[in-house]
């Protein structure tokens, strides 16, 4: 399993419950750019249509050696492929107040593309301030045991 690429602010943003692993429905073209890593998780989301889930925004670079794409979209939305029951059991939660579905990584499972993803709730300003803190300090801890 190789990781090909991390949605670094959704730890800082939300506060992580439960994950989950899906499939993506992609081209052949995007598939090869993805394992040669020109995928970009930042600012996308998981959305709920119908009864499926849709990796949107997250922007997938048009393979260079693909030839001429007349109509390639890099943002378009991706189908995830998930058990009707968990799609069930997550769209259910996510009528609760306050959770959302957040894409934490993509990764290679043996020759498949996966998308890693969680249900997650915002953290406020406070809470976000609390983390650094909190990061700052074990910092400190771990310079000052390096150093002793």
């Amino acid at each position: 399993m190789s990781v090909l690429a991390i949605n670094k602010r959704a730890n800082f943003d939300y506060e992580i419950l439960q994950k989950y692993e899906a499939g993506l429905v992609l081209t052949g073209g995007e598939v090869k750019s993805i394992k040669s890593g020109r995928i970009s998780l930042r600012e996308s989301f998981v959305t709920i249509k119908g009864n499926e889930l849709y990796l949107t925004n997250a922007n997938i670079s048009k393979y260079k050696f693909s030839g001429k794409l007349a109509s390639y979209d890099p943002t378009r939305s991706r189908k995830l492929l998930l058990k009707k029951a968990e799609i069930k059991s997550l769209i259910g939660k996510t009528r609760i107040k306050g959770l959302t579905l957040v894409p934490l990584r993509v990764y290679t499972k043996k020759r498949l593309v996966k998308l890693e993803f969680a249900l997650g709730k915002g953290k406020k300003d406070f809470d976000k301030r609390s983390s650094i803190a909190k990061k700052d300090a074990k910092r400190k801890i771990e310079r000052a045991l390096k150093n002793a």
